[in-house]
């Protein structure tokens, strides 16, 4: 995990060195710690190379074995196919069931094998996180009786326990993303550079208030502050875990954000107090009627001529027509990685239901962010 990155420490508090509740058994590099036992640390940085050869050579050996199949058939790879006409022509192919399962066993001993850590150590971990929820820089508020809506509850990416049923959901979600990408945000690279995409209001480019929605482990809503260290910036999840860890982990790097334990759809906040509202893959993961809520609650607490960026896979209305093997892969992830609102998603018209609330939305021009996650920008009117 540490592989080919700088082993200066930087961006950490100094103090945050001597005190007991903060455990940093193995050290860290930049701005990430690494894992308790080399053991585990090693496991972990073999999953993330059997995961991209996963997602590179095997889904590539499957792509080719699907695009046979049909041309044997006499279909075009890019036919028009419902997806149960799919699963029976390669579903049970063995080269392209294998590409799937290979994939999803990587997922889950990943996730095992971090939960297992943190589970057998619960008294440390839980004590560095009570040793950091009343410290500063920043905030934390938690509503532990707060009413959960039923979506919220399912075990999304399969991770166990979800964001809100496990205690060290923050712990696991962190780690466990830094395998799925692949080793490239160590550093909260990816995350910054989403940040730094996040375009201004146009009027006048005030940012003062920032919200980022669905926030998880903050690693966005710091890299937010450091872009803006003049603005309140608030980080925002339905997971208690979530955010507590987030705000454990921002107190250790010495960044002044609050992050609060709320609904998306309902923050509370008052009307037009933010300039800026952001999010980074929430709405594949709530169902359509939380996603038209969310885009209303958005708007509602922007301020005329205030900016709302979201990031996510899809969500602009014109999208590549999709060939046989990409309708097989949403249909797996959909079916055994428990993405159960991808389809929802994917036929989801955001941009019409951010125009339905008022926003003037814009679909063309959003900044480059790199990767593949759908954007588009949000202007209240003035």
């Amino acid at each position: 995990m540490a592989s080919g990155l700088s082993s200066v420490v930087s961006g950490r508090k100094a103090a945050a060195k001597t005190t007991p509740y903060d455990l940093e058994p193995r050290g860290v590099v930049g701005r990430m710690e690494r894992l308790p036992r080399l053991d585990l640390e090693s496991q972990e940085d073999f999953l993330t190379g059997f995961r991209i050869w996963a997602n590179e050579d095997m889904r590539r050996a499957a792509n080719m074995r699907a695009r046979k199949i049909l041309r044997k058939q006499g279909l075009d790879f890019d036919a028009d196919l419902e997806t149960h006409k799919v699963l029976e022509l390669i579903g049970d192919d063995p080269i392209v069931a294998s590409s799937a399962r290979l994939w999803l066993s990587c997922q889950q001993i990943m996730w095992r094998n971090l939960q297992t850590e943190f589970h057998a150590n619960a008294d440390k971990y839980l004590a560095e996180m009570e040793a950091a929820d009343d410290r500063g820089p920043g905030s934390l508020e938690l509503n532990p009786d707060m009413e959960l809506p039923e979506y919220t509850k399912w075990e999304i990416h399969m991770q166990p326990g979800g964001y809100v049923g496990d205690p060290f959901a923050g712990h696991i979600y962190h780690y466990g993303t830094n395998n799925f990408w692949q080793g490239r945000n160590y550093q909260d690279e990816i995350h910054g550079k989403l940040a730094a995409s996040v375009p201004l209001p146009p009027a006048d480019g005030k940012v003062k208030r920032i919200l980022d929605l669905g926030c998880s482990v903050g690693q966005m809503t710091v890299k937010l502050k450091e872009r803006f260290p003049d603005a309140e910036v608030w980080g925002l999840d339905v997971g208690g875990p979530m955010v507590r860890y987030a705000h454990m982990r921002a107190v250790d790097l010495d960044i002044d954000v609050k992050f609060v334990q709320r609904l998306a759809e309902d923050t509370k906040f008052p009307d037009g107090h933010f300039d800026m509202v952001t999010s980074f893959l929430l709405f594949h993961e709530v169902n359509s009627e939380g996603a038209k809520n969310i885009i209303k609650e958005a708007y509602r607490v922007l301020r005329p001529g205030g900016v709302f960026y979201p990031m996510d896979q899809r969500m602009k209305k014109l999208l590549p027509k999709a060939t046989a093997y990409s309708k097989f892969q949403s249909w797996w992830i959909w079916r055994w990685n428990h993405e159960v609102w991808r389809m929802d998603h994917q036929s989801n018209n955001y941009p019409e239901e951010m125009r339905k609330v008022g926003f003037h939305v814009d679909v063309e021009t959003p900044a480059q962010h790199g990767g593949r996650r759908g954007a588009m920008i949000g202007i209240k009117p003035a």
